[in-house]
C-alpha cells in the first residue's frame, strides 16, 4: 500500500542554505532505493525555518528499511546539528481503507 511520510524539521538561523544543499544529497541519495516514488520540499509561509519533505513511498516497509539504514542515520545526525529540535515523521496511506 502506497505511503507518503512527512518529515517535519525546524531549522536554526543562518543554517537554511547548508539544509536545502544536504535536503539535495538525501533525496539523491533516496532515489533508486526499493519502493521510492518521489519526494517534495516544502518551506514554512510564515516561518521560512520550517521544512516539510514529504516523500511516497510504495509501502511502509520500504520506508523503514530506507530509514534505519545505518549511512542515512549517520546523514541524519549531521542535520541535527543544524536544527531546533528534533525532526518529526508522520506516515500516511494513501487513500482510506478499512
Amino acid at each position: 500500500m502506497t505511503v507518503k511520510i512527512y518529515i517535519k524539521r525546524k531549522v536554526k538561523q543562518g543554517n537554511l542554505q547548508k539544509v536545502s544543499e544536504m535536503l539535495v544529497q538525501a533525496r539523491t541519495n533516496a532515489v533508486g532505493k526499493q519502493g521510492y516514488i518521489s519526494s517534495e520540499t516544502l518551506q514554512g509561509c510564515d516561518n521560512p525555518n520550517e521544512i516539510l519533505v514529504v516523500s511516497m513511498w510504495d509501502k511502509k516497509e520500504d520506508w523503514n528499511r530506507y530509514k534505519d539504514n545505518v549511512s542515512r542515520k549517520e546523514f541524519e545526525a549531521k542535520f541535527a546539528e543544524l536544527l531546533e529540535g528534533p525532526t518529526l515523521y508522520a506516515a500516511y496511506n494513501m487513500g482510506l481503507y478499512q
